[in-house]
């Protein structure tokens, strides 16, 4: 039986994080992955592949809709190679998990491919084409979460889907319609609309992305709208049901109303769920909560003093990167150092065209927890660098307290959000003033200078250049 310093059970980004720095930092390890590659949800079926598809498709919209004002002729009709789109996409994602092949090598990580179930605290049986068995000092429990699913539907893969299926689709729906209005709902959507589908949206919430600042998620309805999505807020989905190739969806609006909604193809996007099935927690001593969540401390440590677990399956947001950052957490505090993560500070991103990012508190949050704050908001389309790419839709705001002008929260709508959002955490981090950024030289012209301009506006009340 082979014995290790760490064994981390799951290889999604959390995983393989966590194990390429325990063994940066001198320790035997070892990971533990159910499926043939490595990489977990975000690699395989998540974070990458979704981001693949949504640039295809931005290509595609730009080609019929954008190129001839930019003086770009095409000869012919444009059309929509699903086939090859999918297939870039998988090329992509193979790239991308082979990367981690790399790395585990590099970094000298036993690699054991099978299900990971505890003996005890310290043995782990891993289930594959063999069945092997490890020691370990210490335990890393990285499995990550699944889709969730309303209790009355059944999800047949086919026509009633998940997430999973919506990206490797043989063919272009007629309608979509898609039960939930959050992250992975919306991107998704997105593709589709943007190569030709209906798409229809059923969100309980009375917003889209309702998890994110009220003044972004009224933005992003008006885009939405725009592109002729079909938005239904406030709406409860009582049934689904598919009759052949028709997919029927009956939901109750805020008046009481059932009304109904037929497509060729329902994604069900929900939200997520931890994935411990099959870990056998109990045997080692480790609790889950109520929610099905692996209890931990500050320090991330389970009920059982030797075993950490990271990312989805513990509470917090479910993101890739807040789980790289537990990963490193964990091993570093195995090596004697005593590393910290402020939450508050892990951005958020809808990877939608505007794009959506923020950090920090929203409006609402402060308001509840009666704090004093000032705004500062500026329009992307004063922007010349907005005008000349022809993004202009959205917006960044900058949230300030009222009397020391630190920034307490950022949040924007716009072209590249995705990247911008880290200027915001960079100064949060350092606890800048929103009078620091705003006198901060921003090349011109850049979509960052929304961000100078909107902190100016929290600033002295007023940008430069509205």
């Amino acid at each position: 039986m082979k014995s290790y310093d760490v064994a981390v059970i799951g290889s999604g980004p959390g995983g393989y994080v966590a194990a390429i720095r325990c063994a940066q930092l001198g320790m035997k390890t070892a990971i533990i992955e159910k499926y043939s590659t490595l990489g977990g949800t975000c690699l395989n079926v998540g974070c990458i592949p979704s981001k693949a598809l949504l640039d295809s498709s931005h290509h595609y919209e730009d080609a019929i809709k954008h190129f001839e004002e930019h003086g770009i002729e095409i000869p012919g009709e444009v059309k929509v190679n699903l086939e090859q789109m999918i297939a870039r996409k998988q090329s992509v994602v193979d790239q991308t998990t082979s990367g981690i092949d790399f790395l585990m090598k590099k970094n000298k990580i036993d690699v054991y491919e099978g299900m990971g179930s505890f003996k005890d605290a310290t043995h782990i049986k891993i289930d594959g084409k063999e069945t092997t068995e490890i020691e370990a000092k210490n335990s890393i429990i990285a499995t990550g979460s699944k889709p969730s699913n309303l209790p009355f539907i059944k999800l047949d893969k086919e026509r009633i889907i998940t997430s999973t299926e919506a990206l490797k689709l043989k063919e272009i729906p007629k309608h979509l319609i898609v039960i939930g209005g959050g992250v992975i709902g919306l991107e998704l959507g997105q593709v589709y609309r943007r190569l030709g589908a209906e798409v229809t949206v059923v969100e309980f919430m009375d917003r889209i992305i309702a998890g994110m600042d009220a003044g972004l998620s009224k933005e992003l309805n008006k885009v939405f709208k725009k592109a002729k999505f079909s938005m239904n807020v406030s709406h409860k989905v009582t049934s689904v049901e598919r009759k052949g190739d028709e997919v029927i969806v009956k939901a109750e609006n805020k008046k009481g109303d059932i009304v109904e909604f037929k497509g060729d193809y329902c994604l069900v996007a929900v939200g997520r769920k931890p994935y411990t099935e099959g870990l056998n927690a109990e045997a080692a001593g480790v609790k889950l909560n109520d929610r099905g969540q692996i209890e931990v401390n500050d320090h991330l440590q389970t009920t059982a003093k030797n075993i950490y677990a990271i990312g989805d399956v513990v509470k917090g947001a479910m993101l890739a990167h807040k789980a790289s950052e537990e990963g490193v957490l964990v091993a570093e505090q195995l090596a004697g150092q005593k590393p910290h993560i402020n939450y508050n500070l892990i951005p958020g991103v809808v990877y939608t065209w505007p794009e959506v990012a923020a950090v920090g508190k929203t409006e609402e949050e402060l308001k509840a927890a009666g704090v004093a704050y000032k705004t500062g908001q500026f329009p992307m389309r004063a922007l010349g660098r907005s005008r000349a790419s022809m993004d202009i839709d959205g917006f960044v705001k900058v949230l300030a307290d009222k009397n020391t002008d630190e920034i307490l929260g950022v949040h924007m709508i716009g072209a590249r959000a995705a990247d911008m959002i880290a200027e915001a955490v960079v100064a949060m981090e350092y606890r800048a003033s929103a009078e620091d950024v705003s006198r901060m030289s921003h090349a011109h012209p850049t979509f960052t200078e929304a961000i100078k301009e909107a902190a100016l506006a929290a600033t002295d009340d007023i940008a430069l250049h509205v």
